[in-house]
C-alpha cells in the first residue's frame, strides 16, 4: 500500500516554504482512511503527532488510534454526525503510541481519489509546538504594545481596533508567511462554518479542499513573493457541511500582504466582502430565479411561501408574507389607514422553526397605526428600517411581534407593501440579524422587485379563485341539487368534471317526474369545459325539463332540443361567422321515459352513447337506440324505440368521458363496465363507485356523468281503469265507481274531492271530446292519480267565466282541489290528469314492490 505523500509544507525547502521561518513550528497532520475505518494513508506530521510509523498503522482499524475510554463513544458520534455529509469536524481524544492520551480537534473531509471509485476520509489537523531553542522576541518591533521604543497603545483604541476586526461586514482572516491561519473574524466563521480555534494553525486548503481555496493559496503565495495585492473571482467556497460549493454560496476575495513598521512581510490579510461585483451579480441572478420560482401555481399560499423562500437566505435572514382580506372574504375588511389586521400567509428564516416570528402561518395580527406596516400600506411604499431607530422602538413598546424581533438580534428590516393591478393585497417583511450587513437601497430595490411578482401571482390566484366560486356556483344551481321523490325509480348518480380545479363542464343529467308515475331520465353533454358551456348546458336542462312538462315523446323533445340548439348557436356567432356556441362545440343528448304502470321504456338519442341494461338474472347488454345525429344539425329526424324491462332491472345511462380511457379500447371500457354493473352490491351507490373504479385508471380526460336507475312495477291493484259511454248520465257511475275503488284503497276520506275531479274532467271529455272514454285511477304512495282519456286531439284550457256563464267553470275547479293537472297527447288523442297528496286511512300500503 503507498503511504500518504506529504502535503506540502511538512518538507523543508519546498516552493510553499515560509520566507521567513516561524517563531513556533506548525506542520498539518495528515492520514487517510476508507469507508470502512481502515488507515489507507499515513503522512509525516501524522507520525510526529503521535509517533506510529506508516508500517504501524497502514491497514489498521483508525479506531485503534482513541483512547480506550472515549474511543466507541467517539466513534459513534463522529458516524452520526458525518453522516450524508462531505465534512465533519470535531475534537477527538487520540492515544500516542508511548500511551499518552492526546485531545486534538481534528478536521475531516471525504473524497474520491483520482481514478478511484470509492470515496474515503482526508482527516487533517494543526500540530504548534515551540521550537528546540527559543529565540528572544525582537526588541522594538513596531505594533508590540510595551516594548522599548514604542509607546503603548491606549486600551479603548485597541479595543475598538479588535471590534472592528471581529464585527466587520466583511469576511476577514489573516495568514502567516507559512500560509497558516493566525486569525479569523466571526464573518469568516460564518462563511466557513468553523470557528477560528478549529481552522488555526491550518491553511486554506486543509480548511476547504476545493479548486478555488487552491487558486487563493496560490495567490498568497505571490502576494509573499512580490508584496503586491491580488484579487480573484474564484469565490470562497461556502464550505457548508453536505452544501455544494459555487459562486452562488461564496465570495469574491481580495489578499494584501501586512508589513510591520519596518516594512517585513508579516502574512497576508485575505478580505471577501459582498461589494458591488457581488452584489450586482445577485442582482442579476436573484430576479432570474424569482421569475422561474415565484408563481409556479394558483395557489396563494404556495405563492407566498415561495416569495420567502428565495428571499431567505441570499437577501434576508427572515422573511413573512401578511395579507389583507380578499374583498368579500370578512366583512368590512380593514382599511390601510391605521391599523392594520392581516393574516400570515409564509414564513421563512435562516433559524429554524422561524423563532422570531410572533405569528404562525394561518394566523391574524393587527399592527398599530405607527408599526413600519400599518405606515407602509398607508404611504403605499416600502421602507428601509434600523432596530434602532425612533420609529421601531416605538413599535416595540407597543407591540409584542416587535420586541421579539428584537430578542433575536434582529438589526436591519425592510417593508414593502403588496400591490398588484391598483390592489393593495398585504406586505412582505424582510429582516437581518444573523448577517451583520445593514439593507442597502439595492436591497430595497431587489425587495421591491420580488415582491411584485409575487403580488401578481397572488392577485391573478384571488381571481382566479373568484371565478371558480362563480363557476361552481353556476354549475350547482345548474346540477340537480336534491332528486325528486317519486317510486318509479330508485336512482344513483355521480359527476366527475375533468377539471377537478374548476369543477364546471357541460355534462348534465335530470330525473323529472311525469304524469301517470312516469319519470323521465336525461343524460346530456355539452363538449367544452368552462362557464360557456355550463351556461349552454343550464339553457338546455331548462329547455329539457319545460319540453318534458309538455309530456312530449321522446324523439318530439329532441326535435325541440335541436332546434334550440340552432338558435343558440346562431346568436354566439362571432362577427366573422365561425359559431363558438352551442352548436359549433357540439352537444348530445338522451332522453328516456318509463312508465311502471306497463313496464315500459320510451328512449330516443341525439349523437349520445346508447344505455345499457342488466337484467334481474344477471344479463347485462346495450339497448339498441336509434342513433340520431347530434344536436344542433337541423333537418335531420329523431326515432325512439320502445323496450319493456322487468322489474328489478338496472339502467344505466352515461357520457361518453365514461368510455373514453387512455390505456384501452372501447370494448374493453364496456366490458369493464359490465362487469361493475352485474357484481352485487347492496346500493346503487356502491354499483356507481364499482363501476368508476372499473373503467377509469387514470384522471379522466373528458367530464363524466353516470346515471343509474332501478325499475320498480306498480301493482295491479293499484291500478282501476273503466270505459265510459259517452252520454253524461254516464257521468254519475264513473263518481260511483271511483268512490267504490277509494274504499278500496283506503281513502275514503277523499272520497269528496276525488268526485268532484272526476265528474268534471268526465263531464269534458263526454261533451268536448271523441268517444271512446276511460277513466283510470292510480294509487302510489300518497299519491291519487286521476285521468280521463278520449280520441280528440284538442287541447283543454282554463278561462274565466263571467258572472251568468253556466258553464267554463269544470278546469279551474280541477285546478284547485288537484296539486297538478296536465294534458299529454298520446297517438290516439290525449289524456287530461290530475294529481293529489292523500293518506290512506291505515297509514298502510305503499303499492310498489
Amino acid at each position: 500500500m503507498e503511504h500518504l505523500p506529504t502535503p506540502p509544507g511538512e518538507r523543508p525547502g519546498e516552493a510553499d516554504a515560509p520566507l521567513e521561518p516561524p517563531r513556533t513550528a506548525t506542520v498539518t497532520a495528515t492520514a487517510t482512511v476508507d469507508e470502512h475505518g481502515i488507515v489507507t494513508g499515513w503522512g509525516e506530521g501524522a507520525r510526529r503527532l503521535l509517533g506510529y510509523e506508516p508500517s504501524q498503522i497502514i491497514g489498521r482499524p483508525a479506531t485503534r488510534l482513541l483512547a480506550d475510554d472515549t474511543g466507541e463513544a467517539a466513534r459513534r458520534a463522529a458516524g452520526h454526525q458525518a453522516a450524508g455529509k462531505n465534512r465533519w469536524n470535531g475534537t477527538v481524544v487520540l492515544r500516542h503510541q508511548d500511551g499518552r492520551r492526546l485531545e486534538q480537534h481534528l478536521l475531516a473531509h471525504r473524497r474520491t481519489p483520482t481514478g478511484g471509485a470509492a470515496t474515503e476520509w482526508l482527516l487533517l489537523c494543526a500540530v504548534t509546538s515551540p521550537p528546540p531553542h527559543p529565540e528572544n522576541p525582537p526588541q522594538g518591533t513596531p505594533g508590540a504594545p510595551g516594548e522599548q521604543g514604542q509607546e503603548e497603545e491606549p486600551g479603548g483604541l485597541r479595543e475598538l481596533k479588535e471590534w472592528a476586526f471581529a464585527q466587520s461586514p466583511c469576511t476577514l482572516a489573516v495568514f502567516g508567511t507559512d500560509l497558516r491561519l493566525i486569525a479569523a473574524n466571526t464573518g469568516m466563521e460564518r462563511a466557513l462554518s468553523l470557528t477560528e480555534a478549529e481552522m488555526r494553525g491550518l491553511r486554506l486548503v486543509d480548511i476547504t479542499p476545493h479548486p478555488a481555496g487552491e487558486e487563493i493559496q496560490a495567490r498568497m503565495r505571490r502576494v509573499l513573493q512580490d508584496g503586491e495585492p491580488q484579487w480573484t473571482e474564484a469565490f470562497l467556497p461556502a464550505a457548508h457541511a453536505g452544501c455544494a460549493d459555487g459562486p452562488e454560496n461564496g465570495r469574491p476575495v481580495s489578499l494584501t500582504a501586512l508589513r510591520d513598521g519596518a516594512g517585513r512581510l508579516r502574512g497576508v490579510c485575505l478580505t471577501a466582502s459582498q461589494g458591488h461585483e457581488e452584489h450586482t451579480q445577485r442582482e442579476r441572478m436573484l430576479p432570474n430565479e424569482a421569475g422561474a420560482r415565484i408563481g409556479t401555481t394558483l395557489d396563494i399560499a404556495r405563492t407566498a411561501q415561495e416569495l420567502t423562500d428565495v428571499a431567505v437566505p441570499r437577501l434576508a435572514d427572515f422573511a413573512a408574507l401578511d395579507l389583507l382580506p380578499a374583498p368579500g372574504e370578512e366583512a368590512g375588511a380593514t382599511a390601510l389607514a391605521g391599523p392594520v389586521t392581516m393574516r400570515r400567509a409564509a414564513v421563512r428564516s435562516v433559524l429554524e422553526g422561524s423563532p422570531e416570528s410572533p405569528v404562525a402561518v394561518g394566523e391574524s395580527s393587527t399592527y398599530p397605526a405607527l408599526s413600519p406596516v400599518a405606515q407602509c400600506l398607508a404611504k403605499d411604499r416600502g421602507a428601509l428600517y434600523e432596530m434602532t431607530g425612533p420609529t421601531l422602538a416605538r413599535w416595540a413598546g407597543q407591540d409584542p411581534g416587535a420586541a421579539r424581533m428584537s430578542e433575536w438580534g434582529t438589526h436591519s428590516l425592510m417593508v414593502v407593501p403588496l400591490r398588484a393591478r391598483g390592489a393593495t393585497l398585504g406586505a412582505a417583511l424582510f429582516s437581518r440579524h444573523h448577517n451583520p450587513a445593514p439593507f442597502t437601497p439595492q436591497d430595497l430595490q431587489l425587495a421591491e422587485e420580488l415582491t411584485a411578482r409575487a403580488a401578481l401571482s397572488i392577485h391573478n390566484a384571488r381571481r382566479h379563485t373568484r371565478q371558480r366560486t362563480t363557476a361552481m356556483t353556476l354549475q350547482r344551481s345548474l346540477l340537480p341539487r336534491t332528486l325528486p321523490e317519486q317510486a318509479a325509480l330508485e336512482i344513483a348518480s355521480r359527476y366527475l368534471p375533468a377539471d377537478p380545479l374548476t369543477g364546471v363542464s357541460g355534462d348534465w343529467f335530470d330525473v323529472i317526474p311525469l304524469s301517470g308515475a312516469r319519470v323521465a331520465l336525461v343524460v346530456g353533454d355539452v363538449v367544452g369545459h368552462g362557464i360557456r358551456a355550463s351556461a349552454t348546458m343550464g339553457r338546455l336542462r331548462t329547455a329539457v325539463s319545460t319540453l318534458a312538462d309538455v309530456d312530449l315523446p321522446p324523439d318530439e323533445l329532441l326535435t325541440h332540443l335541436d332546434d334550440l340548439v340552432i338558435r343558440l348557436s346562431a346568436d354566439e356567432a362571432t362577427p366573422e361567422g365561425a359559431p363558438e356556441g352551442a352548436g359549433g362545440i357540439g352537444v348530445t343528448c338522451l332522453y328516456a321515459v318509463y312508465d311502471p304502470v306497463t313496464r315500459r321504456c320510451t328512449l330516443a338519442r341525439a349523437g349520445h352513447p346508447p344505455p345499457a341494461v342488466v337484467t334481474p338474472d344477471a344479463a347485462a347488454y346495450l339497448l339498441d337506440v336509434p342513433a340520431g345525429p347530434p344536436l344542433g344539425l337541423g333537418g335531420l329526424p329523431f326515432e325512439a324505440t320502445e323496450t319493456e324491462l322487468p322489474e328489478g332491472s338496472l339502467l344505466a345511462l352515461y357520457t361518453d368521458g365514461l368510455l373514453e380511457p387512455r390505456d384501452h379500447d372501447i370494448d374493453e371500457a364496456l366490458d369493464n363496465m359490465f362487469a361493475a354493473l352485474v357484481r352485487p352490491a347492496h346500493t346503487l351507490d356502491t354499483v356507481c363507485d364499482h363501476v368508476l373504479t372499473a373503467t377509469l385508471t387514470h384522471r379522466p380526460d373528458d367530464d363524466i356523468v353516470l346515471l343509474l336507475a332501478r325499475t320498480h312495477a306498480l301493482s295491479a291493484d293499484r291500478v282501476a281503469a273503466w270505459d265510459l259511454q259517452p252520454h253524461p248520465a254516464d257521468v254519475a257511475h264513473a263518481r260511483q265507481n271511483a268512490t267504490a275503488q277509494l274504499t278500496t284503497w283506503g281513502l275514503t276520506h277523499a272520497a269528496f274531492i276525488t268526485e268532484l275531479i272526476v265528474s268534471e274532467l268526465v263531464t269534458n271529455a263526454i261533451r268536448y271530446g271523441k268517444p271512446p272514454v276511460q277513466l283510470r285511477m292510480i294509487h302510489h304512495n300518497t299519491t291519487l292519480i286521476c285521468e280521463v282519456s278520449d280520441t280528440s286531439s284538442t287541447t283543454p284550457h282554463m278561462r274565466r267565466a263571467r258572472v251568468y256563464d253556466e258553464g267554463g267553470r269544470g278546469l279551474l275547479l280541477v285546478a284547485q282541489l288537484a296539486d297538478r293537472w296536465g294534458t299529454r297527447h298520446t297517438p290516439t288523442g290525449k289524456t287530461i290528469w290530475a294529481e293529489q297528496t292523500v293518506t290512506s286511512d291505515s297509514e298502510d300500503a305503499t303499492g310498489l314492490r
